[in-house]
């Protein structure tokens, strides 16, 4: 669908010149990626090229993967710092991507990168048609049990108004009763809304209208236009989006989730790609790619399989 002229201003928050749009402890918003980040425009530092095969996670790959050397990657491209494009409308860069390409640099693997729609990823990875997803995908007890995922990251879920908004934090969402929230379509954050509208009625209450949006310029443009009242979407990329706007800013946490590659159920890459993970903690890489990125609150202790979602 074409971005209109208002919905494109919008959207620049997620690049430099071209507009297309992910959760930890802390405000990496107080802590940006650079200077590059502080003007808008998205960091280009290379904290991949550098990574080293690691055998022993190699030899954890299923023979026919290492045999053909390549894997199929569908990404979905939102917003920084997960996934966007650099202004040259064709480069992709975020933290989705960096850890998609030093993963496979640990592995001597070379990707095969589809641009994919945030919704359409994970039934095709059921399917076969890619081998391993990314989309800053939280793991939930829902998804645990169609799809496996080893874990990179801890993001989630959290909120973000305009200046002229009376909401000052949510804890529960009986405080949205009366109000539009924007989302994006397929994502934990409709999920969770759609899940909980009952708790305005059954308080008395006019229910919270949820809008969904495809585009995350579009869910931006909706709250700067007032079609919106609130927005729900990942911490990381609230707090790197209100650094990007005037007249909006992030609320706060509302629920933590691990993120993670996504698989198909049963998958056999899930052993190699933890210990690709861990070695990159190990190298010093996992730390340079969250730095650069501004979300070194997100680090995760040890990459895990499948865990359970977090409480």
């Amino acid at each position: 669908m074409p971005l209109t002229r208002h919905t494109a201003a919008f959207a620049l928050i997620t690049v430099a010149a071209l507009a297309l749009t992910a959760c930890g402890s802390g405000d990496p918003a107080a802590a940006p990626a650079g200077a590059a980040a502080d003007k808008g425009e998205v960091p280009t530092t290379d904290v991949v090229s550098s990574v080293r095969e690691d055998g022993s996670a190699e030899k954890l790959l299923p023979a026919d993967v290492r045999a053909a050397g390549t894997l199929t990657v569908a990404a979905s491209v939102s917003n920084p710092p997960g996934a966007t494009y650099l202004a040259d409308g064709r480069t992709l860069a975020g933290t989705d991507i960096d850890f998609a390409d030093a993963v496979a640099r640990k592995l001597g693997l070379r990707l095969t990168r589809e641009v994919a729609s945030f919704e359409a990823i994970l039934p095709a990875l059921g399917s076969g048609k890619y081998d391993v997803g990314t989309g800053n995908f939280g793991v939930t007890e829902e998804r645990r049990r169609t799809i496996d995922f080893v874990t990179y990251i801890n993001d989630g879920q959290g909120f973000a108004v305009r200046d002229d908004s009376e909401l000052k934090k949510v804890t529960d969402l009986t405080q949205l009763c009366g109000l539009t929230v924007g989302t994006g379509a397929g994502t934990t954050f409709e999920v969770t809304l759609e899940k909980n509208r009952h708790l305005c009625a059954d308080a008395g209450r006019k229910p919270y209208e949820v809008k969904t949006y495809n585009d995350q310029g579009a869910t931006w443009a909706s709250l700067q236009q007032g079609r919106s009242d609130v927005v729900m979407s990942t911490i990381n990329g609230l707090r790197y989006a209100v650094r990007q706007q005037t007249g909006v800013r992030f609320l706060n946490e509302f629920k933590r989730l691990d993120v993670g590659f996504a698989f198909k159920k049963g998958t056999a890459l899930a052993p190699a790609f933890q210990a690709a993970v861990n070695s990159l903690k190990a190298d010093g890489t996992y730390d340079r790619i969250l730095k650069k990125w501004g979300i070194s609150a997100s680090a995760i202790k040890a990459s895990q399989i499948s865990p359970p979602e977090i409480e």
